[in-house]
């Protein structure tokens, strides 16, 4: 299964992670950051530390998964 992940920086300089599932491929940087400017101006996002205060990093994560038949 892939994941985007996208990190940002809040108000107490700690990281914060919003994952989401199943992203649309191949990525549009631009649309990414865009998105993430977007969360930023809308505070749409609240942690622990504070509302965000900017983009950190996006990426890509890919998790495989094999059972194991005991």
């Amino acid at each position: 299964m892939k994941k985007i992940e996208l990190k940002f920086e809040n108000e107490e300089g700690k990281t914060v992670t919003l994952s989401l599932d199943n992203p649309v491929e191949p990525v549009d940087p631009q649309l990414v950051n865009t998105a993430m400017d977007t969360i930023i101006a809308q505070n749409a996002i609240f942690s622990s530390g504070g509302n965000l205060v900017a983009k950190k990093s996006a990426r890509i994560v890919e998790r495989n998964v094999t059972d194991i038949t005991l």
